[in-house]
């Protein structure tokens, strides 16, 4: 794989899992942004947030993009949910969009083996409606940046990960 593949989508969909799963199945690396600006900061997104706000948080995830850019090649990146707003993501590999609807994705993490774990880490969620509108409000800019769109509802793990390396030429 000489081109990097970037998942983006929203919280919940099932990024890090797939991305997890693909790495494993192709032998290529993976690399999360989310666990990269953790380790950077030496702090927890959600503690990032509380303590230095979201435009904190966003100029992380544009140094990130930029060390992406520069640096890595020939691997799987899985994105945060608003990561599809640095300004270089066009030069960072193929944007591959996980899709699904919000009602798919709130059952996915309520009926996951540790939902508990899942929802604690996305704490908008407990927040059903601002989590819809926010959603909604994604949908379309994700649509934007996406250069290949996989819907991931109802599908197996095996199927999504095979369509994605169908899709990039892996």
């Amino acid at each position: 794989m000489k081109k990097n593949i970037i998942l983006i989508g929203f919280m919940g969909v099932g990024k890090g899992t797939t991305a997890r799963a693909f790495a494993k199945k192709y032998g290529v690396y993976n690399i999360d942004t989310d666990d990269l600006i953790e380790s950077k900061e030496n702090k927890e997104v959600k503690k990032i947030f509380a303590k230095k706000g979201e435009a904190y948080f966003r100029q992380c995830e544009q140094q990130t993009a930029d060390w992406i850019e520069k640096c890595v090649k020939g691997t799987l990146i899985s994105c945060g949910g608003g990561f599809y707003k640095v300004g270089n993501i066009d030069k960072l590999g193929t944007v591959v969009l996980l899709e699904a609807s919000f009602e798919w994705i709130h059952k996915r993490l309520k009926t996951a083996k540790n939902a508990k774990a899942k929802l604690a880490k996305r704490p908008l969620f407990s927040k059903e409606k601002e989590a819809k509108r926010l959603y909604n409000e994604r949908e379309k800019a994700y649509l934007k940046v996406a250069d290949v769109i996989v819907n991931v509802e109802n599908k197996s793990l095996d199927e999504v990960i095979a369509e994605i390396a169908r899709k990039c030429k892996v």
